[in-house]
């Protein structure tokens, strides 16, 4: 949680920053808050998420990587890859568990 806040914080100082559209060489310039991936560690995902991922579905997968995703209407949901031998693939959770496309 405190990753997501300290997220928050630098985001906002990002847009505070854009009010200058001014760099260091003089060139005008806007920046743009990107919306995209962060990384969360496993174990930091919300209780819903885990108790899904160590559900019969996918009891035999192991968590590689994830990320908080926030899509453009700053919906958000959790992109988990996963691995099971050769095999990958990607779940789409929201916070609270459930499948999204």
């Amino acid at each position: 949680m405190r990753y997501l806040i300290v997220i928050f914080c630098l985001t906002a100082l990002s847009g505070y920053a854009a009010g200058s559209e001014m760099s260091l060489s003089g060139v005008p310039h806007s920046i743009n808050a990107v919306q995209g991936k962060v990384s969360v560690r496993p174990e930091d995902l919300p209780e819903a998420v885990k108790a899904t991922m160590a559900g019969n579905m996918y009891a035999d997968w192991k968590i590689t990587s994830a990320y908080l995703v926030t899509r453009d209407d700053n919906s958000q949901y959790y992109e988990i890859n996963i691995k099971k031998e050769a095999e990958t693939a990607v779940v789409n959770l929201d916070k609270y568990g459930k499948k999204i496309d």
